[in-house]
C-alpha cells in the first residue's frame, strides 16, 4: 500500500473470554483484512491464525501483576502502525470497554486524526453461564455489579460494600489479590455465608473453578490452587443448579 492510499484507522476489538469461537463475525472479518494486530495476553493467539500472511502480529501484554507494555508505549505503536500502514486491530481480550482501558486508546488515536472503530467482545464474567452461573435470576438477583477489586491506588473499591447492600450478584474483575479483604468485609458486614464462585480461564479446556462461601475465599482460592487472571463472583445465582 502506498503512503497516499494509506487511511489510517484503528479498531479497537474484543477477543472475548478465551474461546477463539466465541468472537463476532464482525472481527472475524476485520481480522482476515488487518495489516497490524496489537494483541493482549488474554486474547487468544489461536485468532492471529485467521489473519493473512503479510499482517504483523505485536504482542503488547499485560501479565498481572507482572511484566507488561506500558499504556504510552502501546500508544506511540497504534500511532506508528496506523499511519504507516493503515488498519490497526487492538485486539484485547473479552470487551475492551469493561476494565479494558480500550477506550483511552480510542480517545489517543482520534487526537491524532485517526479514524476508530469499537466492536464489542463477550466479556469474562458472561462466561460464568457455562459453569451454570447466571448473572440474574428472577427472584434471586435483580442486577448486576461489575467493580474492579483493584483501583489505580491498589486499594479495594468503595463500590463493595454498596453492591452488598443489594441482593444483585457482584462480579469482581482482578480482584485474586484482595480475596482477604473481600472476605473480611462481607463477613464484617454478616453476610459471610453468601455464595462465591472464582472462576479461571473461563470458557477453555484447561479451566478452573471452585465454589464456596464468601467467608472462605482466601482458603477456596488456596484450596483449589487459583491463580489470576480470575473472576469472583458473589451471590445468591451462584449454585443455583445444585440448589433444591
Amino acid at each position: 500500500m502506498s503512503g497516499s492510499n494509506i487511511i489510517p484507522e484503528l479498531y479497537v476489538v474484543g477477543a472475548g473470554p478465551g474461546d477463539p469461537e466465541l468472537i463476532t463475525v464482525k472481527a472475524y472479518k476485520l481480522l482476515q483484512r488487518a495489516n497490524v494486530v496489537l494483541y493482549d495476553n488474554l486474547a487468544n493467539k489461536e485468532l492471529l491464525a485467521i489473519t493473512r500472511d503479510d499482517c504483523e502480529k505485536i504482542y503488547v501484554g499485560k501479565h498481572p501483576y507482572g511484566s507488561y507494555t506500558p499504556q504510552e508505549k502501546i500508544h506511540e505503536l497504534i500511532l506508528e502502525k496506523a499511519l504507516s500502514k493503515g488498519t490497526v486491530v487492538r485486539l484485547k481480550g473479552g470487551d475492551p470497554y469493561i476494565f479494558g482501558r480500550g477506550f483511552e486508546e480510542v480517545m489517543f488515536a482520534r487526537q491524532h486524526g485517526i479514524h476508530t472503530y469499537y466492536i464489542p467482545g463477550i466479556t469474562s464474567m458472561q462466561a460464568s453461564g457455562l459453569e451454570d452461573i447466571p448473572l440474574t435470576h428472577r427472584a434471586v438477583s435483580e442486577g448486576i455489579w461489575a467493580i474492579t477489586g483493584t483501583k489505580k491506588d491498589g486499594s479495594l473499591s468503595d463500590d463493595l460494600r454498596l453492591a452488598m447492600q443489594s441482593n444483585a450478584t457482584v462480579v469482581i474483575y482482578m480482584g485474586m489479590k484482595k480475596a482477604a479483604e473481600i472476605a473480611e468485609t462481607y463477613k464484617e458486614a454478616g453476610n459471610g455465608n453468601i455464595p462465591v464462585a472464582v472462576v479461571q480461564h473461563a470458557s477453555l479446556p484447561h479451566k478452573k473453578y471452585a465454589i464456596g462461601q464468601v467467608q472462605d475465599l482466601p482458603q477456596l482460592i488456596q484450596d483449589h490452587h487459583l491463580t489470576h487472571p480470575a473472576l469472583i463472583i458473589i451471590g445468591w445465582v451462584v449454585g443455583l443448579e445444585t440448589s433444591k
